[in-house]
């Protein structure tokens, strides 16, 4: 089968033995992007977790054939180093990383409810952010999903736009 991908905003078309396959392995495998950690193959851990057309799903047990034709975001798509983005920077600001192996999860989760709810109360983050995270940064993570919140609030309030109406 055929499938064509928008992956971190370059386009791929990729013949697939099996639709089936996991959009996991696709990314891994075939376009060498290691940033997208397998955990446990369940959808449950959330190390796996990128985004489909904004939206965060468990890459794990999402079948490549649901993802053709859409946009996919991963790890390395969210930001780099001359422009870090909000979830990146807080990740770093409050040195939440341990092992690290399920940060990338973590933050791509974290991305996508602040695209959605630009101020996340702790119960709006326990409710979104079900990830797991065997060395327990909860508490670091919960400080700079807040963070990454207040920077990308900023980050929208100097658009362009803003700025041409006279906002700031």
């Amino acid at each position: 089968m055929k499938i064509a991908l928008q992956v971190n905003g370059e386009h791929h078309s990729l013949e697939i033995a099996d639709e089936n396959t996991p959009l996991l392995w696709v990314v891994r495998d075939l376009l060498n992007l290691k940033g997208t950690k397998f955990g446990c193959g369940k959808a449950a851990c959330g190390a796996c977790t990128l985004h489909v057309d904004g939206e965060a799903v468990r890459s794990c047990s999402y079948a490549v054939k649901f993802a053709d034709g859409k946009k996919v975001t991963t790890i390395e798509g969210l930001g780099n180093e001359e422009a870090p983005h909000p979830v990146q920077q807080a990740w770093l600001e409050h040195v939440v990383p341990q092992c690290g192996y399920c940060q990338p999860g973590f933050m791509m989760a974290t991305a996508a409810l602040i695209s959605k709810n630009p101020k996340p109360t702790d119960e709006d983050i326990d409710k979104n952010i079900i990830n797991i995270c065997r060395c327990a940064t909860y508490y670091r993570m919960r400080k700079a999903i807040h963070r990454a919140a207040e920077l990308e609030r900023q980050r929208l309030s100097l658009t362009p736009k803003n700025i041409e109406n006279g906002e700031e």
